[in-house]
């Protein structure tokens, strides 16, 4: 069986640096540090962190007084974080800083006096996160049809953001659907969407040129994943999003002469060469990895992380 690898795949520069962020922490601090929400859409970055002392919450209340506090890569509302503030919890923010882009043209807009529409899936922690820190009118829309139904103040005072792990062509076409209706509307270019987004996906779109069948490993809640399984499957590829090499159904690969795995922003690498030992399980692999964008991206530590300490470092 041929096996081609999509290149980039994997952990993108946002998740690489919350997850070290955590792993620093934890020894600056020592074990237990706190995060709210998992800090990734990954359940195995969430276990492999939990094995080394972060305990995950859904709420900021249920950090115990003095507890290192840090926030998701997803960012969060403002309420959390006055919430934090008022409990004088020390707080490590682990928001990509593609994401708080984001929040920053939101409330730029915002200060316009303009309403602002958030392109982006309902109950997503990344697209809470962005309402809640944008202030006045915010209209949240998912589709071409959500645009008719909107109810603006002023048609001539409006913007629109994004969240960052949606489909590039999706977005593309709710953005031409806003500015059809609201000609007067602003926003960033779809290029402002996270670099690692568009890079799987146009390594999706190649890839699907040249195989069989599609995998994508990523978790069912991690919308860039499931955003690259649509990809592959709108190209006409029979595509699967799977979380590990457990959920793997060789009956899918039935007559398959070639086979493309890729993986998700927050799926660590090590669970796609798991994937391929399962693949060699049922016969010999050719393995080849298809040329693509080289990432060198890397984004800067928090303050409070740029120097590592002794374990145990006294708290904040």
């Amino acid at each position: 069986m041929q096996v081609i690898l999509a290149q980039p795949r994997g952990f993108c520069a946002g998740v690489e640096r919350a997850i070290e962020i955590v792993e620093r922490a934890l020894e600056k601090y020592g074990p237990p540090v706190y995060v709210r929400h998992e800090i990734v859409l990954n359940r195995h970055v969430v276990e492999s962190l939990r094995a080394k002392g972060a305990r995950f919450v859904e709420e900021i209340d249920e950090v115990p007084p003095g507890g290192i506090t840090i926030f998701s890569a997803h960012g969060v509302a403002r309420a959390v974080e006055q919430g934090a503030e008022e409990r004088n919890l020390p707080v490590i923010d682990a928001t990509c800083p593609l994401v708080s882009k984001v929040h920053s043209e939101g409330q730029r807009y915002a200060a316009q006096g303009k309403d602002v529409i958030l392109i982006g899936h309902a109950g997503h922690p990344e697209v809470e996160g962005t309402m809640g820190r944008i202030p006045g009118p915010i209209h949240l829309i998912s589709s071409v049809e959500d645009v008719a139904a909107l109810a603006v103040r002023d048609p001539q005072e409006l913007a629109y953001v994004t969240q960052t792990t949606l489909s590039v062509d999706d977005t593309r076409a709710i953005i031409d659907a806003l500015k059809a209706r609201f000609p007067a509307i602003v926003g960033p270019d779809t290029k402002d969407i996270c670099y690692a987004t568009q890079n799987r996906q146009r390594a999706v779109r190649d890839l699907a040129a040249r195989v069989d069948v599609l995998l994508v490993v990523g978790a069912r809640n991690s919308s860039n994943s499931n955003r690259l399984r649509e990809i592959g499957a709108e190209l006409g590829v029979p595509s699967y999003l799977i979380e590990d090499a457990r959920a793997l159904d060789m009956a899918w690969l039935e007559g398959a002469r070639a086979v493309g795995i890729t993986a998700g922003a927050s799926a660590p690498d090590e669970l796609v060469q798991e994937l391929i030992e399962a693949l060699r399980q049922h016969g010999p692999v050719e393995l080849s990895v298809q040329p693509g964008a080289d990432e060198n991206v890397r984004f800067r530590m928090p303050a409070e992380l740029s120097e590592p300490a002794e374990a145990g470092a006294a708290r904040a």
